[in-house]
């Protein structure tokens, strides 16, 4: 890394970390918001008759109507963050790094200045302003995931450090709440957010590529700020083509850079899309993920119906929650150091052994993968246990799983297919997976309709469902080990 350029770079790294921190993941602090949405009775129409009937003395009634409106909220705007990521993968892949931010700020400018000026009275533009913002925002992480491209073998760490950062900023909705909390409106917490456009545009113009930051990067590669007009950077860009394709055809296996594009399989996207790798990825990723956005759609119902009714207590475990959520960002790079620490060391088995170094790097996903799995199973035993105290523990354990989900499945993406196809596969992937996130909603209609709030038979069934997860890491085990110990029977 040239010392000229490491200054720039750490700035766009730390920017773009404080970017994602503070803005891409907010959705998921939905449980706060819906907490202040509650206070300035949004869809409280909803509530009147039954509210009349139980007189409930905490002024926190459990209102069937209300949490179905939130819930069904929640449910399209997160399978709007995911699905999208297909259609913007493309544009992200073809349209190149501006077009793709400058799409990410309107979406999340007008989102803000939507919710900023609504009411009770038009609280139904909530449908149309969430999946808004949540588009923008997994938009503003897509792009500021080729950062970790400029750091060489640390790529894993700042992916996952990335991710961890998309978790963390669910906290904002946190921050919003306490100052509504204490006299600062809605209104004037949303314009700020959309104020910040400002400083989005600035860092797009000037600390960020017109194109893609390629891996592995050339020698003298500049971007933003040093590139002048863009024509260096799109003659470093073809450059670093031509020297990645030199790489795949001369480079030794100890070299650290063969990637996911010197794998046995194909190159077509087509193939990747087919194969068994990805299928096993798509079911490992979807069910976990419903489990997160089940319980993070459902939480102010679940702690309002566990603390029965009792508002301060809502409150109390509601900021408890989105503290947590803070400190996913701390918990995330420990998946991508494993990751890193393994792969150095798998390689430099292949080296001795003279085995595929990229397999070997794969292979270093494959402890992740399980212990995100476990993680996940843990969160899901807590989380089934109607105890409040306990939700204590299943915020951590939550935080915990989703925060090695996600820094996980980029970071998988980049090491098993080829990294040309990196924005569309994850952006497939995203969008497959929020098809199953769909299913939170008739799940929540079914706990508080014929279940009559008793989650415990659907709690059994996702816990079941969840043990499907560890298959993934077992398949992609034994495939490493085929490919392991195939050079050495052929030679």
């Amino acid at each position: 890394m040239p010392g000229q350029g490491l200054p720039l770079r750490v700035a766009t790294l730390l920017t773009g970390l404080l970017e994602c921190l503070g803005f891409a993941g907010v959705l998921f602090g939905w449980a706060s918001l819906v907490f202040v949405f509650k206070k300035e009775h949004y869809f409280e129409e909803l509530c009147e008759p039954d509210a009349r009937l139980m007189g409930n003395a905490t002024g926190m009634e459990d209102c069937k109507a209300q949490d179905e409106r939130f819930s069904l909220i929640f449910t399209l705007a997160s399978f709007m963050n995911n699905f999208m990521t297909f259609p913007t993968g493309f544009i992200f892949d073809r349209f190149k790094t501006t077009v793709a931010r400058l799409i990410a700020i309107f979406l999340y400018t007008s989102a803000t200045l939507i919710i900023a000026f609504i009411s009770a009275g038009s609280a139904m533009l909530l449908f149309l302003a969430m999946p808004m913002l949540s588009v923008g925002g997994i938009l503003f992480l897509m792009t500021n995931l080729q950062v970790g491209n400029l750091f060489g073998k640390h790529r894993s760490t700042i992916i996952t450090l990335y991710n961890g950062a998309f978790d963390s900023s669910s906290a904002v909705f946190l921050i919003i709440k306490l100052l509504y909390e204490n006299g600062i409106s809605l209104r004037a917490s949303f314009l700020f957010l959309s104020v910040c456009s400002v400083w989005h545009v600035g860092r797009t113009f000037l600390l960020m590529p017109r194109g893609h930051i390629p891996y592995p990067l050339p020698p003298n590669y500049s971007y933003g700020l040093c590139s002048g007009t863009g024509t260096r950077e799109k003659k470093e860009t073809a450059k670093s083509k031509e020297l990645d394709l030199q790489a795949k055809e001369f480079l030794p296996p100890k070299e650290e850079i063969p990637g996911p594009g010197q794998l046995d399989e194909p190159h077509s996207f087509k193939s990747s899309v087919f194969s068994l790798r990805f299928a096993g990825h798509l079911v490992w990723l979807s069910v976990i993920q419903l489990w997160h956005y089940l319980f993070i759609g459902t939480l102010n119902s679940l702690l309002t119906n566990l603390a029965s009714g009792d508002r301060a207590l809502v409150s109390s475990y509601t900021n408890a929650f989105a503290i947590t959520q803070f400190f996913g960002m701390l918990c995330a790079p420990w998946n991508g150091l494993l990751m890193d620490r393994l792969k150095q060391k798998y390689q430099k088995e292949a080296r001795k052994t003279g085995s595929s170094a990229s397999v070997a790097a794969l292979s270093a996903a494959v402890p992740s993968l399980a212990l995100t799995s476990l993680l996940c199973l843990g969160f899901a035993i807590c989380a089934s246990v109607p105890v409040l105290p306990l939700q204590y523990g299943t915020f951590v354990l939550q935080v915990i799983s989703r925060s090695f989900l996600y820094g996980g499945n980029a970071a998988f993406l980049t090491l098993a297919f080829p990294s040309e196809h990196f924005g569309k596969l994850f952006g497939l992937v995203m969008a497959l997976s929020a098809i199953v996130s769909l299913l939170q909603f008739p799940i929540f209609m079914l706990i508080k309709g014929p279940l009559q709030n008793d989650p415990f038979y659907v709690n059994v069934m996702l816990v079941l469902v969840t043990l499907l997860t560890f298959a993934h890491p077992v398949l992609m085990y034994l495939e490493c080990r085929k490919k392991a110990t195939a050079p050495a029977a052929t030679f």
